[in-house]
């Protein structure tokens, strides 16, 4: 694949119209890595995050002692679907499934003899939102309103069962990738690692963002409001038997896991 530019930001084609230009970009750098870095830059006053990825960094003076970790990030760029190329689609997955998610202004990559040189994906700022782990680190008055915490609490239940109703996995369902705004409603978003699955594997990738979604809720929110969201998820008034085992399983999920 080449680059695709939303044709709604036509005018922005000097910014965001080549991954040239993408690259080109200056911005407040967000984070960074070996491999990839989100920057942050304002065009006419609106916000867009831009995430570049490339091949990664060279190999350091004591490779040898790393050189397991280089092997991997090197094979990595011959894997059919990219990082980078895997979050624009599950985030084109939320949209199409009704999931309010970021809007792609633009996105693409590009290889070079089978190997992937580097890729970027932009997307519009999601205007006064902020993350749910935010508002639990700060303690958020809002998280001891339970008419709040209940609405915001079934709209993620209900857009958890949407994922899982279409054979799709999160897996990296944590609170920081959770957006809500001032009405209440709430977004998905970095999703680089969701994928579809089958049989034994989906149910424990389902129950793999159960667990993390309750890893934060936890730390803030009553069993009562915790147990509430999961019927609201099951879409029951009362746990069944197969529920309670369910239940267990998602609440030892991390003892043992790895993943």
């Amino acid at each position: 694949m080449g680059w695709r530019l939303n044709p709604d930001y036509a005018e922005l084609a000097a910014s965001f119209g080549s991954l040239e230009a993408v690259f080109a970009l200056d911005g407040e750098r967000l984070t960074c890595d070996p491999r990839s870095e989100v920057i942050r830059v304002t065009l006419s006053g609106v916000r867009y995050y831009v995430k570049r990825y490339g091949r990664g960094a060279g190999l350091p003076r004591n490779w040898r002692q790393h050189y397991g970790r280089y092997l991997r990030h090197g094979l990595l760029n011959f894997l059919p679907r990219q990082r980078v190329e895997s979050e624009w689609q599950n985030l084109e997955h939320f949209a199409r499934w009704g999931i309010p998610t970021a809007e792609i202004v633009a996105c693409g990559l590009e290889r070079r003899w089978g190997m992937f040189q580097r890729g970027a994906l932009v997307t519009r700022e999601l205007e006064g939102c902020e993350d749910l782990n935010c508002l639990r680190l700060r303690g958020d008055a809002r998280l001891n309103d339970r008419h709040w915490v209940a609405g915001v609490s079934a709209r993620i239940a209900a857009a958890t069962r949407v994922l899982h109703a279409h054979r799709f996995a999160h897996n990296d369902l944590k609170w920081r990738n959770l957006l809500v705004d001032a009405a209440g409603r709430i977004y998905f978003i970095d999703c680089p690692l969701g994928a579809f699955w089958h049989g034994a594997l989906l149910r424990h990738r389902q129950e793999k963002d159960l667990a993390t979604l309750d890893k934060s809720a936890r730390l803030c929110l009553s069993r009562t409001q915790r147990l509430r969201f999961y019927l609201d998820y099951r879409q029951r008034e009362r746990l069944t038997p197969a529920d309670k085992a369910a239940l267990r399983r998602i609440l030892g999920f991390f003892r043992n896991e790895r993943d």
